[in-house]
């Protein structure tokens, strides 16, 4: 489309001598300019490039805001990162969370492993202590045994 308004200055001034060629041509014939006519077609050429110029600027205003949005865009585009980038940052993000979840089930299993011996520990303990807790009872049994107090405590 650009090209085109490039060739329509020249396909008018073309028209317009053809034009004016064609209108005194008859007249230089019979050797009379008819002032009028000249007038006419000088006034013709003089909207005719009124429009053109009206025209031209109109095209150039234009243009340069092209121009203008071409370079906004590109200079946004310049901005945007490229897949690589942002597969290499996701790789990164990525890794670095599953860094963390090892760390933290790493963490998990220590923690369970010392509740574990913890447990272990516990139930040495409390084993032991019922151990001891059996052996007073059948040492207080054996002790009241001898004493012969059996036979005074009441019978429920």
């Amino acid at each position: 489309m650009p090209r085109v308004w490039n060739y329509i200055p020249r396909a008018a001034i073309f028209l317009a001598g053809v034009a004016a060629g064609a209108l005194t041509s008859p007249r230089r014939e019979r050797g009379e300019a008819d002032p009028e006519a000249i007038q006419e077609l000088r006034r013709s050429l003089a909207g005719l490039e009124s429009r053109l110029a009206t025209q031209e600027s109109a095209n150039a205003n234009r243009f340069t805001q092209v121009d203008a949005r071409l370079n906004e865009h590109s200079t946004r585009l310049s901005d945007v990162p490229a897949t690589s980038q942002i597969v290499a940052a996701m790789e990164q993000l990525l890794s670095k969370t599953m860094a963390s979840l090892d760390e933290r089930l790493s963490t998990q299993a220590h923690s369970i492993e010392v509740l574990k011996a913890t447990v272990s520990q516990t139930d040495s303990l409390l084993e032991r202590v019922l151990e001891s807790l059996d052996s007073l009872q059948s040492y207080s049994d054996s002790s009241d045994l001898r004493t012969g107090s059996l036979l005074e405590k009441p019978t429920v």
